[in-house]
């Protein structure tokens, strides 16, 4: 059969960040231009719309840009758990030989920047900004990665390795660092909420709606908690099942090609089927995450005014945490992995485009405005943002030059 070739889920999920990131980065274009038009009044005042959700005696009420970073933003958590999950239960970090070198890349590209950003930055409220640069956008760099021509497929999964790695530091820092005071009546309400989604993937809960369901309320109480509401998406995506349904033919007998085409629609919903929950809501969140809540996300976030602003200390922190702490993080820590036989390379793939891929890496963009908006107020928020937006764009130059050189070079 010459047909055509499907792609897979791991070649559509690429093709869906590559393009997501396009979208994200129009997206910021388009605030940080509007941001410094004579129009900016309308840009920001549109940020601080208040938007009201009540029912009966219970009201919630929030700026809109409050409302995208905590409940849409939820939304984008959720993927990252769910991903998170499956990489961890069946993907590429499964496996401790296989992940060791994603493993240590991470924590490298985590730690030499949180600690670049704390020697200039040592005291102080600027000192709040060191989780800033430890974030990467999956989505950006898998974007600038895809415009190398043959880049390897085991490049960009030690890319997609450890930027999800780097999502779970990113989870934890926010978790332990970025909260508030704690109440302790809504913590034991986001616990029962929890323990009953847990409860239903025990008892075999094959249906997406009740984890779903369940996610309301327990964003609800975690937001109310003193936690950021962005980490029920990720505790939600825990208790979501892996298992699959049952097992399917994976086979048709059929040689008519009328009868071909229907034995082919009925294998197709047997396989979704079979597939696990985790599966089929990842399959189906994933586009709107990329395509909608991403860009929004950047659209309200990436507007930063020019005039007047004052590049000091946590710009520079930022910056410097992103375009050199990443990098040298991801090639020391990987080299170290490798020498102490923690990891192998992956086929096709030298030293040199792990360098690359560790400046792709120092884009922080979505995960970095994050934390930034988390850590800081207006002066100091404005001043992470420029060094966010800046460094971001030099280090997916660089990143993008060397891993086409180094592939160049293997190639030649």
């Amino acid at each position: 059969m010459s047909g055509k070739r499907y792609p897979s889920l791991l070649e559509q999920f690429l093709e869906s960040e590559a393009k997501g990131g396009v979208l994200l980065f129009l997206a910021a274009l388009l605030a940080f231009l509007w941001a410094n038009t004579p129009l900016a009044a309308l840009y920001f005042g549109l940020r601080e719309v208040p938007l009201a959700f009540r029912l009966g005696e219970f009201a919630l009420e929030k700026p809109l840009l409050l409302w995208v970073n905590d409940l849409l933003m939820a939304l984008f958590f959720l993927l990252v758990g769910l991903e998170l999950k499956r990489e961890l239960l069946a993907g590429e970090l499964k496996d401790p030989r296989r992940a060791g070198l994603a493993v240590a890349g991470a924590l490298g590209g985590m730690l030499v920047p949180a600690a670049l950003y704390l020697f200039l930055n040592p005291g102080g409220p600027e000192a709040r900004g060191w989780g800033v640069p430890m974030a990467t956008d999956i989505a950006f760099a898998l974007g600038v990665l895809a415009l190398v021509p043959k880049a390897p497929l085991g490049l960009k999964l030690f890319l997609t390795a450890l930027a999800i790695v780097d999502d779970l530091g990113a989870v934890l820092v926010i978790a332990l660092f970025y909260t508030g005071g704690l109440e302790g009546t809504y913590l034991l309400l986001a616990a029962l909420t929890l323990a009953l989604a847990f409860l239903l993937n025990r008892r075999g809960v094959w249906y997406l709606w009740p984890y779903l369901l369940l996610g309301l309320p327990l964003w609800y109480f975690v937001l109310q908690s003193g936690l950021h509401a962005t980490l029920a998406g990720v505790l939600l995506a825990m208790a979501v099942p892996l298992r699959r349904a049952k097992a399917f033919r994976g086979e048709t007998g059929a040689e008519d090609p009328e009868a071909l085409e229907g034995e082919l629609e009925a294998l197709e919903e047997e396989v979704g089927e079979a597939q696990s929950p985790l599966h089929r809501l990842e399959h189906a969140l994933h586009p709107w995450v990329a395509y909608g809540v991403l860009p929004i996300f950047a659209f309200f976030n990436a507007g930063v005014a020019l005039g007047g602003l004052q590049v000091g200390p946590v710009a520079w922190g930022v910056a410097l945490g992103l375009l050199l702490g990443k990098p040298l993080g991801v090639l020391g820590f990987s080299w170290l992995a490798l020498r102490l036989g923690l990891g192998t390379l992956p086929e096709g793939v030298g030293l040199k485009s792990i360098l690359g891929v560790g400046f792709l890496a120092g884009i922080g963009f979505t995960m970095a405005l994050f934390i930034a908006g988390l850590a800081f107020t207006e002066g100091m928020l404005d001043q992470a943002k420029v060094g966010v937006l800046a460094s971001s764009s030099v280090a997916g130059a660089i990143g993008y030059a060397l891993v086409r050189a180094s592939l160049d070079r293997r190639g030649a």
